[in-house]
């Protein structure tokens, strides 16, 4: 448990320098590893979505390994089933019976890749709801608590429809953040085919414990926010609602459906957590902004109208920033 702002401020150089260390893996996509802290340090899990090739899965080994964290991979394909994701009863055979005896599966770790989360079936997919929201798991009449720090780092491809099964908005809900890991600029390819076609490797050396994590996201829940500014993070969720009396006319024309009070949720969370990393103990308005997009994201359902003009679901987060006023 941290004690005092000396620790916390220790705390804090460690965490960047976990950022620092993850970096020597992963070129580029500072920010997309930044977000990824940020949701971690909030105990959120994380969708990423991204083109192949771009390092999904790499820049989950390197964080399993930064952060010295039980580390598994599910590869969701459409004949995985629910109890290859949470575990199953066997029968086992002891002196002279046979009894059954819990097998976990893959969930049971710090830090779970779901690598192409959307191409399992729906009923696979739900499997991992009650793991992320609550942090067990149910096989038959009892429920295993999943050891701490837990997260998910799902990873879906955004053009690739054949044999996928879209998320249910249920399930959405429960990432904190959606990011998006953008192509690498010319540099940073460069940089990449250094390392991945030559003998030159990569030793990440760990720089946090889970119990480092879990102290960390303690002390994020005490640092403070104003009212002002929980109260433009929280009109900015309501903005998101067409159905809202005197909401904004391009909300109304391009949005089908709003965000959750999850989505408020996340925007305090990670708010903090950006707060804390900058070395700042209190949260400004533009800290909401910058996490109002990974939070919002996947939590605004765009309209007919939306797809038919080309209208991107960024832009009508950016939108909606604009028209909301601070004070």
């Amino acid at each position: 448990m941290i004690q005092n702002e000396n620790e916390l401020r220790a705390m804090v150089e460690k965490i960047n320098a976990a950022e620092n260390e993850i970096g020597k893996a992963i070129i580029g996509q500072r920010e997309v590893i930044r977000q990824v802290l940020w949701a971690m340090l909030s105990g959120g899990n994380v969708l990423l979505e991204g083109v192949p090739g771009l390092g999904k899965t790499q820049l989950v080994k390197a964080i399993a390994a930064v952060c010295s964290m039980d580390f598994s991979r599910i590869q969701f394909t459409p004949d995985l089933m629910p109890a290859d994701v949470t575990g199953t009863n066997l029968i086992v055979k002891q002196e002279d019976q046979n009894v059954f005896q819990f097998q976990p599966g893959p969930v049971f770790a710090n830090l779970v890749l779901a690598d192409e989360i959307n191409r399992a079936t729906p009923k696979t997919q739900s499997a991992l709801l009650e793991a992320m929201q609550e942090h067990t798991v149910t096989v038959g009449n009892t429920t295993y608590r999943l050891k701490e720090p837990f997260m998910v780092l799902a990873t879906q491809n955004p053009i690739e429809n054949e044999g996928t099964y879209p998320l249910p908005e249920a399930q959405l809900d429960r990432f904190l953040f959606k990011i998006q890991v953008d192509f690498p600029t010319l540099e940073e390819l460069k940089e990449i085919m250094n390392i991945t076609v030559t003998n030159k490797s990569t030793t990440l050396n760990p720089v946090l414990t889970g119990d480092d994590i879990i102290a960390a996201k303690v002390a994020i829940r005490d640092i403070p926010m104003a009212a002002a500014v929980e109260d433009y993070a929280l009109r900015i969720v309501v903005a998101t609602h067409p159905e809202i009396e005197g909401g904004d006319s391009y909300v109304k024309r391009y949005v089908a459906c709003g965000a959750s009070p999850r989505a408020g949720q996340a925007i305090f969370q990670s708010a903090k957590a950006k707060a804390m990393l900058e070395g700042r103990f209190n949260v400004s308005f533009d800290d909401i902004k910058a996490v109002a997009f990974p939070a919002l994201r996947h939590r605004i359902i765009p309209g007919f109208e939306a797809m038919a003009d080309g209208v991107k679901v960024d832009e009508i987060i950016a939108n909606i920033i604009a028209s909301v006023p601070m004070g």
